[in-house]
């Protein structure tokens, strides 16, 4: 498992990944999506958006931290730090 911190924007004109960084002991992501914060929504998209630009099952992505918050803290399963960092290079 690798726990990725995501500032999450929501309402945004287009779901992308703008920024992929890795500082101190983590990955950390700055992206926008265009689910508003209601019901889910937005979380729902993020877990989606991190999955397509990864390459695996949207299953193996989710929040687990912050749900109802602009940072939040994914969980993706069955990938190392260093190839979701890679394959986040490779997406954008």
């Amino acid at each position: 498992m690798t726990r990725i911190t995501v500032q999450l924007t929501p309402r945004a004109s287009r779901n992308e990944i703008v920024e992929v960084t890795t500082a101190g002991h983590g990955l950390h992501l700055r992206a926008r999506v265009t689910a508003p914060p209601v019901d889910g929504r937005a979380n729902a998209a993020i877990e989606e958006l991190l999955a397509r630009a990864l390459g695996v099952a949207p299953s193996t992505v989710r929040v687990v931290v912050g749900a109802s918050a602009r940072r939040k803290v994914l969980e993706v399963g069955g990938l190392t730090a260093e190839e979701v960092r890679s394959r986040l290079e490779r997406a954008r």
